[in-house]
C-alpha cells in the first residue's frame, strides 16, 4: 500500500449508520462475521433519525379489512409510475413483517393501538392504514435508537468521524476494502473482502431539503468510481410538505410528515381554497409526486397572493400535539400554532428514488461491493417512492445483504487485498457547492426543461476544478458534483414527465419510448455518461 498511515481488517465494512447499515451489521455479526461500521459524522447523524412517518407493512392479523401484501404491492407499483421492478417490490414487501418483528426483538418500541396491536396510520398513495409508527411522528429516531443500542450491546465497532474516500480494488476490479480519512484527515485503509454502502441519499444537491448535512451522495460517487452503474438518478422526490420558514431557506428544513394529511389535514392556499381538490381521486393523499407538482403549479399561479408556499390546515386534528410532537415543536419554534392556524409548507428535496444498481440482496455489478437503503436502486421505488417504504427497504435489504455477504464468503467468490494493491487519494472534479446548489434548485428541481438543464451543465463546467480528495469537504463536494452531472444527463435525455421527473417542455408521460430505466456510468475520463440498460442491467 502507498500513502495510508494506518490499517484495519474485517470481513465486512459497512458505510453508514442508518437503518440499512446497522441492520446489515447486526445480522452479519449474528452470522459470525467480523464487522466494522464507518460513518463520517456521529452514529446519530444519518437520515434515519429524521424519518417521521413510519414503516409501511401489512402485519398478519393486524391490518385493515381487505388489505394485503398484494394491495401494498399494487400501491407501490402505482406510485412508481411504471418503473418499479415488480419482483423486487414483492420480495421486499413480503419481507416486511419478519423485518419489523426482528426490529422489535432488538428493542424498538412502536405505538400501540387502544384496541391492542400496533397503531397504524395512512399516508399518500396508500389504499389502507398500514403505516406503523413510534413516538407519534418520531419513528426514525426510535429505529435509530434501538439499532445503535443493539450494535453497542452486540459489540459491533463503529468508527465515527471517518469518511470513505475510495474503494480499493484488485487488478481484476474486485473491491477488497476502502481508503478512508480519519477525523484529522489522516488516510488509512480498511481491508475487507466485502464493502456495503448504506450511506444514504443526496438531498444536499439542493438549497432546501429535509435531509441532514451528511446527505451528499458519497456512496453513489464511490460506487461509480469503483465501476458500478447507477439508474433512475433523475427521480428525486420532493416532499410536498416541509415547514416554510421564510424566503431563501437553506439546508435541512423541518419535515411535516405525510401522516398529518393521513389524519385529516388538507392543503389550502392563502384564501382557504383546497389545493388538491379535483387534481387526483385521492386528493390530499395522492402520491407525493402528484401533490408536490400540484403545489408547485399552485404557487406559480399565485392564487391568494402567495408564490412560495401554501398551507396545511390541521386545525381539525384535536390531539395534534400528542400525535405529532416533533412537528408540533418545530411549528411552535417557527411561531406557528397548528391547533389555531394553518401550517405554511412548501416542497423540498427529500428522497433519491434511484441510485447504485443492486439486487434485493444488495449485490452490485462489482464483486465485493454491496449497496442497501437510499444509496441503492433495487427497483422498489421506480419513478416515485411510496411513503414509508424506505425504512421497510432498509430493514429488509439490510438483512438480505448481510446474508448475501456471508454466502459469498462461504463460496470463496470474494477477494482479499494483496500487498501489490495500491491505495492513493484520488483526484476528482469538484464544483463550488454554493453555485451547484443554486443552479440545481433553480433548474433541476420540480419542473425542468432542456434549456435549464444545459445551464446547470455550463455552470458546473465553469465552477469545477480537479482536486485531490484529502479532506471530508472535498470528498463531499466531489460526490455532489458527480451526482449533479449524472442527474442532469439522465434528466435531459428523458423527454417526458413521469413520477418525480417533471419536464415543462415534455409534459406528457410517454409509455412507448420511456417506460424503462436509464443507466449511468463513468467514462474513462471520470464523467457520468448514459449507458445501455440492456448491457448493464439486462433489461430492455
Amino acid at each position: 500500500m502507498s500513502n495510508p498511515l494506518w490499517e484495519a481488517r474485517a470481513d465486512l465494512v459497512v458505510v453508514g449508520t442508518g437503518v440499512a447499515g446497522l441492520t446489515a451489521a447486526l445480522r452479519a455479526r449474528e452470522l459470525g462475521l467480523r464487522v466494522l461500521v464507518l460513518t463520517k459524522a456521529s452514529g446519530e447523524d444519518g437520515n434515519t433519525r429524521w424519518a417521521q412517518g413510519g414503516v409501511a407493512v401489512v402485519l398478519p392479523g393486524e391490518h385493515d379489512e381487505g388489505d394485503s401484501v398484494d394491495a401494498h404491492v399494487r400501491d407501490t407499483l402505482v406510485a412508481g409510475a411504471g418503473l418499479c421492478d415488480e419482483a423486487a417490490v414483492r420480495a421486499i414487501i413480503e419481507g416486511g413483517p419478519a423485518a419489523v418483528a426482528r426490529l422489535r426483538e432488538r428493542g424498538a418500541v412502536f405505538d400501540a393501538a387502544p384496541t391492542g396491536g400496533l397503531a397504524r396510520t395512512r399516508e399518500g398513495g396508500h389504499s389502507a392504514f398500514r403505516v406503523v409508527h413510534a413516538g407519534g411522528d418520531a419513528t426514525g429516531a426510535e429505529v435509530e435508537r434501538a439499532l445503535l443500542a443493539a450494535a453497542s450491546d452486540g459489540r459491533v465497532p463503529v468508527l465515527e468521524q471517518h469518511v470513505a474516500v475510495d474503494a480499493i480494488r484488485t487488478p481484476l476490479g474486485q473491491v477488497c476494502g476502502l481508503l478512508v480519512l480519519d477525523g484529522n484527515g489522516v488516510p488509512g485503509v480498511l481491508s475487507a473482502p466485502a464493502v456495503l454502502l448504506a450511506s444514504g441519499g443526496l438531498g444536499q444537491l439542493y438549497q432546501a431539503t429535509s435531509n441532514p448535512e451528511v446527505a451528499t451522495g458519497d456512496g453513489l460517487a464511490l460506487a461509480l468510481r469503483a465501476g458500478a452503474v447507477a439508474a433512475d438518478v433523475e427521480f428525486v422526490q420532493f416532499h410536498p410538505t416541509v415547514l416554510y420558514t421564510g424566503r431563501g431557506a437553506r439546508g435541512r428544513c423541518p419535515l411535516v410528515t405525510e401522516a398529518v394529511r393521513g389524519e385529516g389535514a388538507v392543503l389550502v392556499d392563502a384564501l382557504g381554497a383546497r389545493v388538491m381538490r379535483g387534481v387526483h381521486p385521492q386528493e390530499d393523499l395522492a402520491p407525493r409526486d402528484v401533490v408536490a407538482a400540484a403545489i408547485t403549479r399552485h404557487m406559480a399561479a399565485g392564487p391568494g397572493g402567495v408564490d412560495d408556499h401554501v398551507f396545511l390546515d390541521a386545525t381539525g386534528i384535536s390531539d395534534f400535539a400528542r400525535r405529532f410532537p416533533t412537528v408540533h415543536a418545530a411549528c411552535l419554534q417557527a411561531g406557528v400554532d397548528p391547533a389555531r392556524e394553518p401550517i405554511p409548507v412548501a416542497p423540498a428535496a427529500h428522497f433519491a428514488c434511484g441510485g447504485v444498481v443492486s439486487d434485493v440482496d444488495g449485490r452490485t455489478g462489482v464483486t465485493g461491493l454491496y449497496a442497501a437503503g437510499e444509496v441503492a436502486r433495487t427497483g422498489l421505488h421506480g419513478a416515485n417512492r411510496l411513503a414509508s417504504n424506505s425504512l421497510l427497504e432498509g430493514l429488509v435489504v439490510g438483512t438480505r445483504a448481510a446474508e448475501a455477504v456471508a454466502a459469498d464468503l462461504a463460496l470463496n467468490v470474494l477477494a482479499r487485498c494483496s500487498a501489490a494493491v495500491t491505495a492513493e487519494l484520488p483526484t476528482a472534479p469538484v464544483a463550488a457547492r454554493d453555485s451547484l446548489q443554486r443552479v440545481m434548485s433553480r433548474y433541476a428541481a420540480i419542473g425542468r426543461d432542456a434549456e435549464g438543464l444545459a445551464v446547470v451543465g455550463s455552470v458546473l463546467d465553469l465552477s469545477t476544478a480537479d482536486r485531490v480528495l484529502d479532506t471530508r469537504e472535498l470528498v463531499e463536494d466531489a460526490a455532489l458534483t458527480v451526482a449533479a452531472r449524472a442527474l442532469i444527463a439522465a434528466a435531459a435525455e428523458r423527454e417526458e414527465s413521469r413520477g418525480c421527473h417533471v419536464r415543462t417542455d415534455f409534459t406528457e408521460r410517454d409509455e412507448v419510448r420511456w417506460q424503462r430505466s436509464q443507466v449511468v456510468r463513468l467514462n474513462p475520463s471520470g464523467q457520468p455518461v448514459l449507458a445501455d440498460p440492456v448491457v448493464e442491467m439486462g433489461v430492455a
